[in-house]
Order: structure tokens, then C-alpha cells, then sequence
């Protein structure tokens, strides 16, 4: 059963801003890595995302934020586990299905640079009502799917 309560299909929501007094988008999703330099290699130099900052902080750990190229508003916040049940979670945050959606603008080019740079797809691309897809795993498991939405 399919519920949409307001905005579009695509799960935008126009009228958000009016609707709760300014809240309107996500800022920041935290996604669990083994270590931050290699998180930041296979994020900026596989997936094509900027990094936006990369903080030392006097605990040791950094606070490391990556977004697609382009975008203003969602980030990841790369966080390194502190404790032996976060470190179990780690490629597992979402209990093996798709947890994450990079939308994009050209399906094709996309696909075809991630492919190059070393991103492993799950499936060939495939094209649905909604858009044209394909899921891949980052570097330590996660599903992501590539979304290009139909016109």
C-alpha cells in the first residue's frame, strides 16, 4: 500500500517550511566508517562527492562531512565507531536493504563514472516507472541505490 500524505511521489514535500515553522530540510545523516581517510577517498575520489569539512577534534576523533558535488542542503557525516556495538555496525546501519538515495540528474554519465572509478554495482541498471536505478554498495557494505526520476 502506497501512502503519500503530502508533496510529490518523489518525496518532496513543497509545503514543509509552512507546515513546521521553518524545519525543511535534513541537514546532516551520519554514516558509520571504519576510518576516515578511506571513507573520504572512496566517497569524494569513487563517488564524486566534495568534502566540505575535516576537523580534528580534541577526542581524537574528526568531524568529516562529504556531499554530492552540487548540493546544498543533505550531507554525510562520516563518524568512526566509538564502541564495540557501533563497530558491528558498520556497512550494516540499515539491516541490508537500501538505506541510502544518491538522485542524479544524468543516469547514464553517473553509472558510467562510478563504474570507472571502482563502485560496485549490484545489479544492471534498470528502468522503472519512477526513474532508471541500479544499487551499489559503498566501501563497506551499505546499499545505496543510483536514481535518475522519471520526467
Amino acid at each position: 500500500m502506497t501512502r503519500v500524505t503530502s508533496g510529490d511521489a518523489a518525496g518532496q514535500v513543497p509545503s514543509a517550511r509552512r507546515q513546521n515553522g521553518g524545519m525543511a530540510h535534513l541537514g546532516l545523516v551520519s554514516l558509520l566508517v571504519r576510518e576516515y581517510d578511506e571513507a573520504i577517498d572512496f566517497y569524494v575520489g569513487g563517488l564524486g562527492f566534495e568534502l566540505v569539512e575535516d576537523t580534528a577534534r580534541p577526542d581524537g576523533s574528526r568531524w568529516v562531512v562529504v556531499r554530492p558535488a552540487g548540493a546544498r542542503e543533505t550531507a554525510l557525516l562520516l563518524a568512526r565507531p566509538s564502541t564495540a556495538e557501533q563497530r558491528a555496525r558498520v556497512g550494516d546501519q540499515t539491516g541490508g536493504r537500501v538505506g541510502l538515495f544518491l538522485y542524479t540528474e544524468d543516469f547514464a554519465r553517473d553509472h558510467a563514472r562510478m563504474v570507472a572509478a571502482g563502485v560496485r554495482f549490484l545489479e544492471e541498471p534498470r528502468h522503472e516507472a519512477y526513474g532508471s536505478v541500479a544499487v551499489f554498495v559503498d566501501l563497506y557494505g551499505n546499499r545505496w541505490d543510483l536514481l535518475q526520476p522519471a520526467a
